[in-house]
């Protein structure tokens, strides 16, 4: 049975939204603009004072994790479908009196059933960028069970962010699998709009850090044929934008709708717009006919933290010309009152964003394809396996709460604490065989929660100031898990540092004994340099 996880009444829902932005208790999120109080956003009651009600599919991805919080902050009643909920409560929104979580897959016609119940909006915003080979079936199949669940539901909008692009016969598999997606949706029987956009420039998203890296890194670049092609990006406030808009569209509206922001570029502009805003010289760009796009997808996943799963699709999808075919969005949702943004004044508020550690969410915390997702096996269940560990144990003279501050610091800018040759020749190794590398960071230095991504881990569990453990991401032949606890002991506490490997048949077994001798220099390092830090900064 897939259940509300923190469903409020309906009767506490509306009195919640009578008054949402006087409510004491529950403030709204404080959120650049959009913020879904804008008058032209704000939800649109049923006849009878009750708000209506939508469902967010793909609400902790990219986009997924800020409209969450707008629509919230406009007045509606927010339902999410989430395979894992915990990851819900790691957002700021996550306990919102008037959100509604639900456990299940968007796959399953039973919990989209259960989900679309009551519903009369439904934002659909998954997309198997990272899953596989087989994502165009996968898409498919959700696309088929949401529009007969919500058919059957009777909902009164469904809302889709296709891929803008070029009327083609030749689209990249992942550009003709949204275009596939829009148009089962648009047969569904139930009013759609299908909003295509081309490239999202935002702090955190994936084309933007493409377009950051290759700029930073390369001052003089061979590049693709595609950096001449023309492209519209839009700035991820105005995508924003006409998501919260297209949920006011007249129910009777059933068709696509070209976005983009107010510039048409090249590529290659875009890179040097990115470096004048950065303040670096202008950049000088070769294109060259022989880079194919699965090579030119290596090639970014070399240069840049984008893994190579995510830039197949986006360099994919800038083969062609992608630029509005024409405005008829204008009809439907007006123009924001400032305007559209262009795109270097969005290149210098992404930068603006991360400068203040204030990125709201990122494409580093995407499910990666082929990673392993089960968690961590609790002791007794490793009978009968075999199972490698590398356990360590530090008492420290700080206090616990200055311990976890620096483990829970750990990756990203601040790096491992020890060993950095290593760590990134391990980094550049996965890199090569197709892993996301150790350059993949984190979303925010300073904070972090279940699901979040930090370098090649990714959280599985977190004890606040107590304990932190990360399942590995890199490509290796089993599956690896790295453990941190902080207890108090004494006057001062102790720091549990613990490496557990599930190897897979002989290769993982041989993998285990080859990385083995710089165990003591890794993992023992690490652990010297994170108690030395919490008491030198206990000190200060």
């Amino acid at each position: 049975m897939n259940q509300p996880a923190n469903a409020p009444n309906d009767a506490e829902a509306h009195d919640d939204l009578t008054t949402p932005n006087d409510d004491p208790v529950h403030p709204p999120v404080d959120l650049t603009a959009p913020t879904g109080e804008e008058p032209e956003l704000r939800a649109q009651p049923h006849e009878d004072g009750t708000p209506p009600r939508v469902l967010v599919l793909g609400a902790t991805g990219y986009l997924g994790g800020r409209l969450v919080p707008r629509l919230l902050n406009a007045g509606y009643l927010v339902r999410v479908l989430a395979r894992t909920p915990d990851r819900i409560q790691t957002f700021t929104w996550g306990a919102h009196p008037n959100l509604d979580v639900m456990e299940g897959d968007a796959s399953d016609t039973h919990a989209m059933n259960m989900a679309t119940r009551d519903v009369d909006v439904i934002y659909h915003l998954v997309h198997s960028m990272s899953g596989g080979t087989d994502f165009a079936q996968r898409d498919r199949a959700i696309a088929h069970v949401l529009g007969r669940s919500a058919a059957a539901a009777g909902v009164s909008r469904i809302v889709y962010l296709g891929g803008l692009h070029p009327d083609a016969h030749d689209l990249s598999r992942h550009l003709a699998s949204r275009q596939e997606v829009g148009d089962i949706l648009l047969a569904s029987h139930v009013p759609t709009v299908v909003l295509q956009a081309g490239v999202v420039i935002g702090s955190g998203s994936a084309s933007f850090e493409m377009v950051r890296h290759l700029t930073e890194v390369l001052p003089v670049m061979p590049a693709p044929r595609w950096v001449l092609n023309r492209i519209q990006p839009i700035a991820v406030r105005d995508v924003l934008y006409y998501l919260l808009g297209a949920a006011r569209i007249p129910g009777t509206v059933n068709r696509a709708y070209d976005i983009g922001g107010p510039d048409v570029l090249r590529y290659s502009e875009m890179m040097n717009g990115y470096a004048a805003e950065a303040g670096l010289p202008r950049r000088r760009i070769a294109a060259l006919p022989v880079l194919t796009p699965r090579l030119a997808s290596h090639w970014v996943n070399l240069v840049t933290p984008v893994p190579r799963q995510i830039a197949r699709p986006l360099v994919e999808s800038l083969q062609h010309d992608c630029v509005m075919q024409n405005h008829d969005i204008d009809e439907v949702i007006p123009l924001p009152a400032e305007g559209l943004m262009p795109y270097r004044e969005s290149v210098q508020f992404a930068l603006g964003r991360m400068d203040l550690d204030q990125v709201e969410t990122s494409w580093r915390d995407a499910n990666i394809a082929q990673a392993p997702s089960d968690p961590l096996p609790s002791d007794p269940e490793w009978a009968g396996r075999t199972a490698y560990t590398d356990e360590r144990v530090k008492d420290s003279s700080a206090p616990v709460d200055a311990l976890w501050r620096v483990v829970i610091g750990i990756g990203g800018e601040n790096g491992w604490y020890s060993t950095p040759v290593l760590w990134a020749i391990r980094g550049w190794i996965d890199k090569l065989v197709g892993g996301v590398g150790l350059a993949r960071g984190r979303r925010s230095s300073s904070t972090v929660g279940v699901g979040d991504a930090i370098d090649f881990w990714r959280v599985e569990a977190l004890d606040e100031g107590r304990l932190l453990r990360l399942r590995a991401e890199m490509k290796v032949p089993g599956y690896a898990w790295l453990e941190m606890r902080c207890e108090p002991h004494g006057d001062g506490s102790r720091y549990s540092q613990r490496a557990v490997f599930f190897p897979r048949g002989l290769s993982g077994r041989l993998y285990w004994w080859a990385v083995y001798p710089f165990h003591g220099l890794v993992f023992s390092g690490m652990q010297n340099r994170i108690v030395a830090l919490a008491e030198q900064r206990d000190e200060v």
